[in-house]
């Protein structure tokens, strides 16, 4: 058994690439509810990798856009900034993410797992008629959620590498796994990352108690049946065999179980597609 404490998993999450500056300020406008979109798309286009990046998929088959877009105040225009907003933020969490690793995580897996948990956690979000500038928290939670794994996968592989045959085996959550072999689970490695990356207290809250003990607000709820609906559908895989069902507060909340959410919902389809093509 591998037992991490909090010193050491600092010490892991600060070797952990930052978000560049441009990345700081889209969080922080993305969380405001008053920003301008203007000052969005500036902060976006002051960023000419992510700018790129951005304009690559829109311009890709998935969107079939009838003229090509070339530039971001066009692609607001045809898409909307929060869609906008949202690409740009996915484009700063893949660019953080290590290539490899030794612990036989497969990242192409586990961004189709994030970028579907992040567009469904905004749907459960606009169902629940949250806001709409406040959205973006729902996508940033649903993208970032399981990050923390990706800090045991790059710094103790052999380690997590045990972690993740032994979840696969004995078919048991990832996070009980976690606790047994590293004394620690990814909830709080993420927890400590997304403070690393200067996020609102609310997402680091909803990263930090995303599983069983999830917080029970708007967020939480609609994080931890996001996360158990893109599991339930086979949307990419980040690590954890086990489904599990909707607490009673949290079934409540939708006025339904899992099972008839998922059905509720219709043809979630899109949203692995648009994720697919994102990251191809």
């Amino acid at each position: 058994m591998t037992n991490l404490d909090e010193e050491q998993l600092l010490v892991f999450v600060d070797k952990m690439p930052a978000f560049r500056s441009s990345v700081q300020r889209l969080l922080l406008l993305a969380a405001d509810l008053n920003a301008d979109g203007r000052e969005i798309v500036q902060v976006i286009e002051s960023d000419p990798l992510m700018t790129v990046k951005i304009l690559k998929v829109i311009n890709s088959p998935f969107y079939g856009l009838a003229q090509k877009i070339s530039s971001v105040q066009r692609a607001v225009v045809h898409l909307g900034i929060n869609t906008i907003k949202n690409l740009a933020l996915s484009v700063a969490a893949i660019g953080v993410l290590p290539t490899k690793n030794q612990a036989g995580f497969d990242t192409h897996a586990f961004l189709l797992h994030s970028l579907t948990t992040a567009a469904l956690c905004k749907l459960l979000a606009d169902r629940l008629k949250v806001p709409l500038m406040q959205g973006s928290d729902y996508f940033v939670a649903g993208l970032l959620h399981d990050f923390g794994k990706i800090v045991f996968a790059e710094f103790i592989p052999t380690a997590y590498k045990q972690v993740l045959d032994t979840a696969k085996e004995q078919e048991i959550n990832l996070f009980q796994a976690e606790l047994d072999i590293l004394g620690t689970d990814h909830s709080q490695a993420g927890k400590l990352l997304a403070e690393h990356w200067g996020l609102a207290n609310e997402l680091v809250e909803a990263i930090d108690h995303h599983h069983s003990e999830h917080l029970h607000t708007q967020l939480g709820d609609c994080l931890f049946a996001a996360n158990q609906i893109s599991k339930k559908l086979g949307f990419g895989f980040a690590g954890n065999p086990v489904v599990d069902e909707l607490p009673p507060d949290t079934a409540h909340v939708f006025g339904m179980n899992l099972e008839d959410l998922i059905i509720d919902l219709g043809d979630l389809s899109t949203i692995k597609n648009e994720a697919l093509a994102f990251i191809d």
